[in-house]
């Protein structure tokens, strides 16, 4: 069966793959300048510090808060809505007296109007575990997506996933390192999921991959990826759009307290869609993908003959 059989529009991605290469490189290089020159805002999950919910009797004003709190040497006070503008939750930094005395402190600055409902503590030694813990969550993600992709495809497509991969995650963390948005756990989890998000693009890209090596003779493997993702960009732009409108909403209308959760999926979003398209693609042609190398072995067609 040939291309024009399969009926596949002309755009040519493969053909533009060295703009995108030398954009994705441009963007990773800024994020790890970045990373390592700024680092990244911890919030208080890994640095550790005090968590203060507390309820007004009437709508509370934020910049208020953060003022009043400012001008009591609580610098750094991260100050947001918490289910209504009546609830309001400070996060502060680690403070050297004891959680009973931080409260009374608290009431006395923000009015006796103000109830305190929770003080949460947590301390250091669980933020460094958390931190710990969460890159090792994500190296192990990583690692079992590239065993996993080997299984189902080939070597060549598991680093090419895993790359894409990688591609997401350095940038999405270099924009929370470039403008300094805070990074929690609800961040982490954001990255975590976009790695599924993004691998699942993914994936549905190497299936028609693999389907149009197999059902095409005498074809250059280019033409072949450049069909696959001509095929697939309806499902990916679909997918893509309705996600976006998601979490636009919750970006816009969710509130403070998932704000920067919905402000990582976006950005992962929107790099995993491009990156399915261009950095998967281009680094499978680039490690000389062949169809010999889609054929099943020898004894797989055995396997396949003698099944009823």
């Amino acid at each position: 069966m040939s291309l024009k059989a399969l009926n596949i529009p002309t755009i040519d991605f493969v053909g533009k793959r060295m703009y995108a290469i030398i954009f994705s490189a441009m963007l990773i290089a800024l994020s790890i300048f970045s990373l390592a020159t700024n680092g990244l805002k911890l919030g208080i999950d890994f640095t550790g510090g005090t968590l203060i919910e507390v309820g007004y009797q009437q709508s509370a004003d934020l910049s208020e808060v953060r003022a009043t709190l400012a001008e009591s040497g609580f610098n750094g006070a991260n100050v947001q809505y918490f289910g209504s503008t009546n609830e309001v939750l400070i996060r502060l930094e680690p403070q050297t007296i004891s959680s009973a005395k931080l409260s009374t402190k608290i009431i006395q600055l923000l009015g006796s109007d103000v109830d305190i409902r929770r003080v949460e503590f947590v301390g250091p030694k669980v933020g460094e575990e958390l931190t710990n813990d969460g890159g090792l969550a994500m190296l192990y993600a990583l690692i079992g997506i590239l065993i996993y992709v080997a299984f189902r495809f080939e070597y060549r497509f598991a680093f090419g996933s895993i790359s894409a991969l990688i591609h997401d995650v350095i940038i999405t963390l270099g924009f929370f390192s470039l403008f300094q948005f805070e990074f929690d756990l609800t961040v982490l989890a954001a990255i975590l999921a976009v790695i599924g998000y993004s691998l699942n693009d993914t994936i549905v890209v190497f299936d028609r991959i693999r389907e149009n090596f197999l059902s095409t003779r005498h074809v250059d493997p280019s033409k072949i990826i450049n069909g696959a993702l001509n095929q697939t960009l309806s499902r990916t732009i679909m997918t893509s759009l309705t996600t976006l409108l998601v979490l636009l909403a919750l970006f816009f209308l969710g509130g403070e307290i998932i704000h920067s959760f919905a402000m990582a999926l976006l950005i992962g979003v929107l790099i995993g869609t491009y990156s399915s398209i261009y950095v998967a693609s281009s680094m499978i042609l680039a490690m000389g993908v062949t169809k010999e190398d889609m054929l099943p072995s020898e004894k797989e067609k055995q396997e396949i003959d003698t099944r009823p």
